[in-house]
Order: C-alpha cells, then sequence, then structure tokens
C-alpha cells in the first residue's frame, strides 16, 4: 500500500545470493570468461530487468542492490569479502546499479526518440523548439514542472527530459535532413550501437571517478 520496493529487493536479493553460493562453489573450477558469462546471465540480468522501476529509490534501497553486484564482482574475480571493490567493478568495467538504471532510462528514451516506438513511451516526451533554447543544434526535451508527490518525480515521463537534457551535445546530434525516399525519418545522428558505447563511456566517469 506504500508502493515501495523493500519487499521486491529482498527478494531479489535472496535469488541472487543463491546463485552467487553456487558460482562461488564452482568458480575454482572455471576460468574467468566462463565465471563472468555465468555472472551476467543469472544474476546480472536479474539486476538490470525492469530496473528502470528503480528509479531515483532511496540511498538505502539502491545500496542493498550495489551490494549484490559488488558480491557479483568479488565472486567473479576471486576476492575476498574486505577487499576494496571499485578498483575491481573498474576492471570489469561495469556500470554501477544507479547508472545502468540511468543507462535504461537514456536508452529507451532514445528508442522512443529515433523510431517513436513505444509509442506508449514516446507520447510522454515533447521536443524542445529551437527557438528557445541556447543553441538549435542539439535535441533538448521538454521538462515538466515538477510535482509534490515524490512517486511523481520518478515517471518517466518526469525523468526522461532530465537525465536527456544533462547528456552532453555529441550525445544529442539531430540527424541530417533525408535527401533521399527511404521514408525513414530518423531524430538523431547517431545509430543505436555508436549511442549506446558512448554513453556508456560517459556514464562510466559516474560509476568511478577519475
Amino acid at each position: 500500500n506504500k508502493l515501495g520496493f523493500d519487499q521486491q529487493i529482498a527478494a531479489l536479493s535472496r535469488s541472487c545470493s543463491y546463485h552467487l553460493r553456487d558460482l562461488r562453489r564452482i568458480r575454482p573450477t572455471r576460468n574467468f570468461h566462463t565465471a563472468n558469462v555465468i555472472a551476467t546471465s543469472l544474476v546480472q540480468s536479474k539486476l538490470d530487468y525492469c530496473n528502470s522501476l528503480y528509479l531515483n529509490l532511496p540511498a538505502h534501497c539502491i545500496n542493498k542492490l550495489q551490494v549484490i553486484q559488488n558480491n557479483l564482482a568479488r565472486a567473479i574475480t576471486s576476492k575476498r569479502k574486505f577487499d576494496h571493490i571499485s578498483p575491481t567493478l573498474r576492471s570489469l568495467h561495469w556500470l554501477k546499479i544507479r547508472e545502468r538504471i540511468n543507462y535504461k532510462i537514456i536508452s529507451l528514451t532514445y528508442s522512443a526518440l529515433q523510431s517513436g516506438k513505444p509509442h506508449y513511451l514516446r507520447d510522454l516526451i515533447t521536443l524542445q523548439s529551437t527557438r528557445s533554447t541556447r543553441s538549435g543544434s542539439f535535441i533538448t526535451l521538454s521538462r515538466p514542472p515538477a510535482s509534490k508527490l515524490k512517486i511523481s518525480n520518478r515517471s518517466f515521463y518526469y525523468m526522461a527530459p532530465v537525465l536527456w537534457n544533462s547528456l552532453p551535445a555529441h550525445l544529442r546530434q539531430p540527424a541530417p535532413p533525408s535527401s533521399d525516399n527511404s521514408g525513414q525519418n530518423n531524430t538523431l545522428a547517431l545509430s543505436r550501437n555508436k549511442f549506446l558505447s558512448q554513453l556508456k563511456t560517459y556514464l562510466f566517469k559516474f560509476s568511478h571517478p577519475p
């Protein structure tokens, strides 16, 4: 009745812990690559599943999810319980939980802008008129007014423009006008693969500051 995620995160933690115990048990007989594939398939996939719903959860909830990822990194790399984990996460090239959530929201926003699908998300975002921005050289979204309800400010409708407009200009470059009759009217210049690659590079510095 409080629309909290404590019970869901507790259940997720139990499920991941079960797989982590098995991974630690077999880790001495598996090489790093195999252990990494198992970890990604069985545990990291659970952390990423519908993780956009975790957007802007209280820090204590995000920290519980981060503990799972930290333990997963230790299991893969055979680190001890109290070894400093940040260098390990960096070496694995993993975004931390908060940045993984932002990555999901921004990638959904990209898809909605580029393809117009899914329609139920595309209808929630509005391109800002170039005349009302400092520069018309990149794609900016209109930001809705903040609500007094905290749960409303966790919605895609509110947070997608906030996260999108915080991206550097090179990720928001508009596509050049189409000169053919292909019927494709892309909004953004970068292809999906290039956008996601550069987005991860951008978010990585927030997960692992230099």
